[in-house]
């Protein structure tokens, strides 16, 4: 029987909980992967087929919060394709050995470049081969590069390979149209560009029982990240699970997201409707698949109006739901 290629598992380390371990023949790479859309996976492929080849461990080093929250030039409002609970789940699924965690903070931001190399880099991790873009900066005002890299891995014995430019620039690009097309409901673009189905996770809470009362009761959920990006206002077909028993429960249903109009709403809401599925989840988490987009959000005349607009979307999030 031939033997089944299962990937290993995924060992997740906290710089901050304590000492971490000797890697062996440590191949790493350092970024955000934000989304761990396609374009990250062929970096990812690189680092564990390189570390393959000489009976080494893979490692990706991540850091958290996200860098551009904390540096003041860049100090912005970041929304990102993934939570950091959601970015283990997706990496744990390529073959990598090593995930670390490491904080970043301002003390971290302000090191200089020599000390990121041989403070951070080699007495951390004792990498024979670093995989980095020929654009990666690092240290303080971000002087250090690739150059400087090659440099000290002459000196300090490890090598440096460059990630190509143009795999560089699709990773940019993807996460660009990524997050474009979430926030304008191209779904079909996004869940391309992913290679999966995008997701959020969400706590179920009470709402106003509308749904209820037109006969399609929904679980609102409250989104625990400000951070995760969320689909732009519309209604859409998804499929989402829920735990039960220590097991996920797989589930079809609909989704709307926005302020619904037709009783005059003003607060951003997120609800969606479970098909087949009538059982009290409050205070459950709902993860959220999103499938494809149905329609935009609109002002109906009345309830009544609303509710025949239900029972069509119903319809065709079913149909689109058999794709």
């Amino acid at each position: 029987m031939e033997a089944l290629d299962l990937h290993p598992i995924m060992q997740v380390h906290y710089q901050e909980s304590g000492t971490l371990p000797i890697f062996k023949n440590a191949v790493i790479t350092i970024g955000t992967f934000d989304g761990v859309h396609l374009g990250h996976r062929q970096i990812i492929n690189q680092i564990t087929a390189e570390a393959k080849s000489i009976g080494g461990e893979s490692v990706i080093i991540s850091f958290y919060p996200h860098p551009r929250s904390v540096i003041a030039s860049t100090k912005s409002e970041v929304k990102l394709l993934g939570t950091l609970k959601e970015k283990i789940e997706l990496l744990s699924k390529t073959g990598v050995d090593h995930l670390v965690i490491i904080p970043f903070n301002q003390a971290f931001a302000n090191q200089t470049a020599e000390d990121y190399i041989s403070n951070f880099l080699v007495a951390q991790f004792h990498p024979h081969t670093i995989v980095i873009g020929y654009d990666h900066r690092f240290g303080k005002d971000r002087v250090g590069d690739y150059q400087l890299l090659v440099a000290h891995g002459k000196q300090m014995g490890f090598e440096v390979k460059e990630i190509p430019e143009h795999i560089l620039n699709e990773i940019v690009i993807s996460s660009t149209k990524i997050r474009h097309a979430l926030l304008h409901t191209d779904i079909s673009s996004a869940n391309k560009f992913l290679g999966y189905e995008y997701f959020f996770e969400g706590l179920i809470v009470k709402g106003n029982q509308l749904g209820r009362t037109l006969g399609y009761p929904t679980a609102n959920l409250s989104i625990e990240s400000s951070d995760k990006l969320i689909p732009g206002n519309g209604v859409y077909a998804v499929h989402a699970s829920i735990m039960e028993d220590g097991e996920p429960i797989v589930l079809k249903g609909m989704m709307n997201i926005g302020i619904r109009p037709t009783i005059e709403g003003v607060q951003r809401v997120i609800e969606v409707n479970l098909f087949d599925f009538d059982q009290d989840i409050y205070d459950k988490k709902l993860k959220v698949f999103v499938h494809s987009h149905l329609r935009y959000e609109q002002k109906f005349a009345g309830l009544e109006a609303l509710k025949t607009q239900l029972a069509l979307d119903k319809q065709d999030a079913q149909k689109a739901l058999l794709d």
